[in-house]
This record gives C-alpha cells, structure tokens and sequence, in this order.
C-alpha cells in the first residue's frame, strides 16, 4: 500500500466515527464502507451483509456498494445459506482470501461460487464489523484477480472494525436520545401536575394534597391522563368547579 493510499485510509476511518447524528442512516453509512473498500483495495466490487434492528427485532439487511451494484447485490443475495459472508458472521472472523476457480470451493459454497464466476469475480475475502462479542455484519469484497496484495485484508479489518465501532456508538446515542425525550416527556407532564396543583390550591385556598387528589379523581372518573387534565386546566379549557371533590360520579346509562 503506497502512501497515499495510506492517508486515504486514515481519512477513511475517522469519517467512519461520523454516526452520532439523528439522520444517521445504517445503510447509507454502510454503502459508502463498501465504496470505499473497491476504492483502497481495487476490488471489483463490495457490499455488506448487515443486522437491521426494526420493530420485529434484528434482521438481514444488505448494502451493496454504488461502484458496480447490481453485481454485489447478487453476490450478496448469493449467500442465504452459504458463502463468506455466512461463514464470517457465524464465526466472528475473517475469511481469507479463497480463489473460486478452485474444486473445493464450489463444494464449499456452491451456490455463491457459481455466481461468482458467472460474472467473473475469481477471488473473495470476507472481514467481519465486530465490536468486543457484538457482531454487526460482514464486509465482502469481490475481486477478478488471483492474489491480494500484502496487508490488504488487514487494512479491511481496520477498516470493518472502524465501522464497527460507529455502528456500536451510534445504538448507544439513540438509546439515550430515546431516553432523554422519556425523561423530558415525564418531566413536562410533572411541571404541568405541579402548575394544575398550584392553581387550584391558590384558587380554593386548601392545602397542594387535596388539589393533586382533585385533579386525579377528575382524570380517573373521565379515563383521561392526569397531565392532559392539567394542561386543559392551566390552557382554560376546563372549569376548575368540575375538579372540586364531592362531584357527582357521571351518569350510569339505565336499561332500555
């Protein structure tokens, strides 16, 4: 690896630590691992085989690199049951550069070696994205020569293990974004109870436990969440006689 292929790199993974931001999307960030994998190391192409939380849980996603696409998709989409990817993800390490014009490796992954060639990719290293026990996905390049040059998966590695990291910090700043807005949700809803408890304690001239126990028996006798009934009441909405303890409990519908 010359020298300025070198400093590419390093440019390469500091952007990768780029993934604390909302708009942070898994796939494009992953695409653009790909991109730059086919840039440094001359692969034909490259995409990555990824886990995608979604509401459901985790699942297989994919992201193919932009140089040569359809190519890596296909590849990729290759390997449901065998192939680098597979054997990289399962066992958390790198799969060394294989020559697919070999006998055994058509044994080995049939179906994605057959792929393979059909369109002339002749060689494959897989590298996985892993962070401590955690692994994100795989990193597999496709190229259409006979050797890699020296340091060439070990520079993947780098760069797969920088993508592993993002992606790692980027869960952990979404659980606590999560997190705060439920703290500032329930911090609101505390602030508008108290302002409710307040008016109604300076209104009524009684005591802030006999305000609160009014506000919650209004929300409990009309289902409502108690910080909706005390934003109605702090926005004039809501008659604070209605609140006064001692209202009748509303109407049962008698029998027809």
């Amino acid at each position: 690896m010359d020298r300025t292929t070198e400093l590419r790199l390093a440019e390469v993974v500091v952007e990768s630590a780029d993934t604390l931001r909302d708009d942070f999307q898994a796939e494009h960030y992953l695409r653009g691992m790909a991109d730059h994998c086919v840039e440094l190391f001359g692969a034909r192409t490259a995409g990555v085989m990824f886990t995608h939380r979604t509401s459901e849980g985790r699942t297989i996603a994919l992201a193919p690199s932009n140089h040569q696409q359809e190519l890596a998709t296909a590849l990729l989409r290759s390997q449901q049951n065998d192939g680098p990817c597979v054997e990289s993800y399962s066992t958390g390490t790198t799969v060394a550069p294989v020559r697919l014009t070999e006998t055994v490796t058509a044994i080995r992954w049939p179906e994605f070696t057959a792929q393979a060639l059909e369109h002339g990719v002749t060689m494959t290293y897989a590298v996985p994205m892993r962070r401590g026990q955690s692994v994100f996905g795989v990193l597999n390049a496709f190229l259409s020569r006979q050797a890699t040059p020296n340091g060439e998966v070990r520079c993947a590695e780098i760069l797969a293990n920088a993508a592993a990291l993002g992606l790692h910090n980027h869960e952990a700043y979404a659980g606590y974004r999560t997190l705060s807005r439920q703290l500032e949700t329930a911090l609101t809803s505390r602030i508008r109870v108290e302002q409710a408890k307040g008016i109604l304690a300076e209104r009524w001239r009684t005591g802030m436990e006999p305000a609160f126990a009014a506000l919650r028996g209004y929300a409990r006798r009309e289902r409502l969440a108690i910080d909706r009934v005390a934003g109605e009441l702090i926005d004039g909405k809501l008659d604070d006689a209605t609140l006064r303890p001692g209202r009748s409990e509303p109407d049962e519908p008698g029998p027809l």
